[in-house]
């Protein structure tokens, strides 16, 4: 589909859906655009299963866990999205969560300490 009929066809979405707000159509959309990623993701995974440095992490963990922010990262860093977010969710997890889940994990003991030097955790 050439750019002009995708741009008349998404108006026309637009057009026919006036009564929901821009924002919620804005959502909407960001959700759809993330789930297309994700299942058709056009980026190099070469480095996929591959350990992660400190550095790495702490650009992750220097913005905010979004949509757009893990989609970013995820192209990068040539990784998968949900490492990206597997980052992210390790971070905030109480340290009891992670002592009783992965206690002798390495990653998830890097994430913790990255997490705690950039102050997500106090």
């Amino acid at each position: 589909m050439a750019m002009s009929a995708l741009k008349t066809a998404f108006r026309g979405v637009l057009d026919a859906n006036k009564t929901v707000s821009i924002g919620g159509l804005r959502s909407e959309s960001s959700k759809a655009f993330y789930d297309f990623e994700r299942s058709n993701a056009s980026w190099s995974m070469a480095e996929k299963n591959q350990p992660w440095t400190d550095d790495e992490l702490r650009v992750v963990l220097s913005d905010a866990p979004t949509r757009d922010n893990v989609l970013k990262h995820a192209r990068a860093f040539k990784r998968g999205l949900g490492s990206i977010e597997q980052i992210y969710r390790w971070a905030v997890q109480p340290v009891n969560v992670v002592n009783s889940k992965r206690a002798d994990n390495k990653f998830t003991q890097q994430v913790r300490r990255i997490s705690k030097e950039l102050g997500w955790l106090s």
